[in-house]
């Protein structure tokens, strides 16, 4: 992740501070100060990767005797000789991207200003295995390249003189605009202010000319409306407490350290509030999903209905014996139609019968035992498929006539409508075409059903455990052979 840092410092004689130290430390050479005597050498000093002089106009001059005249120029004895930038720079850029970055934002600020700028890149410090015993706790990461594993800090220093330059190198008057007190008199933005929007802005070009995602913002919590609790800057003592383990010893790291549990609580608080908003948009979004549904369900279910109903019937008016009318079968319409035409009759015909059992109920004896023989004869015949009925080899109506008057006869002492239906459709499989239509015929007049159903005069006598007092009617021949 992209980090923003922009500080600025003055390096000030009353403070004991010297332009020449200052330099030599930036870029880790050996400069001696002419006016002082001092030698101030940082040749073993590691970690500085690049530097470079820049005059305006893209002139350069030698280090050491450039800072030489910067403190000869200045006389008073708390002169500020110089003044820092120190900025970060990103991780995401290789070593050529930032320097590039750096000398581009130093060589804008020479030309902008007309001062030198003296830019020196500094690799991040190595940790090693006794820095993360000490402090487990610090960040730190791997270079893919090396294997060093360091904590990341790439960052470069620019040391920018106090006075304007020109491009020859000559010396003039005191830069006003970088003098932060010249500003606050003058009330206009000092030259942080005003630099680190233009810092911001060149790492994010950086960082997209370089194909990455992440990107910087200088502006603070507050301006941002973020809930999150700034840090406190360490400082270089504090700093190396804490590397050491012993944090406790500075009230800067513990406050720190306060901040941070703060804001890492800040952020779970805030993740899980997300989540929740997360999860009820997801709710109602899938309730408001279901509600469409079901209303988009409802007629689809009608028209996959009705196309399955119509595909049904399609089907079933389309096979043989069934009507494409009416979609019945065309034997049970005719039955169902003689069943209609006699409904009438038949109940004439019952009534009529019951009233002459009403006045005369003596039966010829010889006629029931000609019909119990009758019977036996035809369960004989049933009963020994292999031994034709002598009825079934008459050719005489009135033998039809006989068996089909014992069959239903046997039909209405069943109770159950299923042994009905079986027995009508034995009946009506017969290979006697006459007995079939006899048969037929007295199944309308008894008021029986194709599948086996009773008129209600029938119904009420099976349901009270009597035989039912329409009777088929007798042959005229068999009522002559009992008399």
């Amino acid at each position: 992740m992209a980090l923003y840092h922009f500080h600025v410092n003055v390096i000030q004689r009353s403070q004991g501070r010297m332009a020449t130290a200052a330099a030599a430390y930036r870029a880790g050479e050996c400069i001696v100060d002419e006016r002082t005597g001092i030698q101030h050498d940082y040749t073993r000093k590691s970690g500085v990767q690049s530097t470079a002089l820049l005059l305006p106009g893209g002139s350069t001059e030698a280090r050491a005797a450039f800072w030489n005249r910067i403190e000869h120029h200045h006389t008073r004895i708390n002169a500020v000789v110089a003044r820092e930038i120190e900025v970060s720079l990103p991780a995401e850029l290789d070593d050529d991207q930032r320097y590039e970055l750096a000398v581009t934002f130093a060589r804008e600020l020479a030309d902008k200003y007309r001062v030198a700028i003296d830019v020196a890149l500094h690799a991040p410090r190595t940790i090693t295995d006794r820095d993360l015993d000490l402090n487990p706790e610090q960040f730190h990461m791997t270079d893919p390249k090396t294997g060093r594993r360091h904590n990341g800090n790439w960052h470069a220093h620019m040391l920018i003189a106090a006075c304007h330059v020109e491009s020859d190198g000559t010396l003039g008057k005191k830069c006003l605009n970088l003098d932060p007190i010249h500003c606050q008199r003058h009330k206009i933005p000092n030259v942080a202010e005003r630099e680190r929007g233009n810092w911001a802005r060149m790492q994010n070009s950086a960082l997209q000319r370089a194909y990455k995602a992440d990107r910087v913002d200088h502006r603070s919590y507050a301006d941002r409306d973020c809930d999150r609790e700034p840090t406190a800057h360490l400082g270089g003592f504090a700093a190396r407490m804490l590397r050491e383990g012993t944090p406790q010893h500075s009230e800067l790291a513990m406050l720190n350290r306060e901040i941070m549990a703060a804001n890492h609580k800040i952020a779970r608080l805030r993740e899980q509030a997300r989540q929740e908003r997360i999860e009820q948009s997801l709710k109602k979004r899938h309730q408001l999903q279901i509600c469409c549904d079901l209303q988009d369900l409802e007629p689809a279910l009608c028209r996959r209905w009705e196309r399955i109903e119509k595909h049904e019937w399609e089907a079933w008016i389309s096979l043989p014996g069934v009507c494409p009318a009416s979609g019945r079968i065309v034997f049970e319409s005719r039955m169902m139609d003689k069943l209609e035409r006699s409904y009438h009759q038949s109940n004439a015909i019952e009534a009529a019968e019951c009233d002459a059992r009403g006045k005369s109920r003596v039966h010829c004896k010889a006629a029931e035992e000609r019909a119990r023989e009758l019977r036996d004869i035809e369960w004989r015949t049933l009963t020994q498929p292999g031994q034709p009925s002598r009825y079934a080899s008459r050719e005489s109506p009135q033998s039809a006539f006989m068996r089909a008057e014992l069959a239903v006869r046997r039909l209405l002492r069943l109770e159950a409508q299923c042994d009905r239906a079986a027995a009508i459709k034995d009946a009506m499989i017969d290979p006697d075409e006459a007995f079939a239509n006899e048969f037929q015929e007295l199944l309308v007049v008894n008021g029986i059903g194709a599948h086996g159903e009773l008129s209600p005069t029938n119904q009420r006598g099976l349901e009270g455990g009597t035989q039912p007092d329409t009777e088929p009617s007798v042959p005229d021949f068999v009522r002559s052979m009992d008399r």
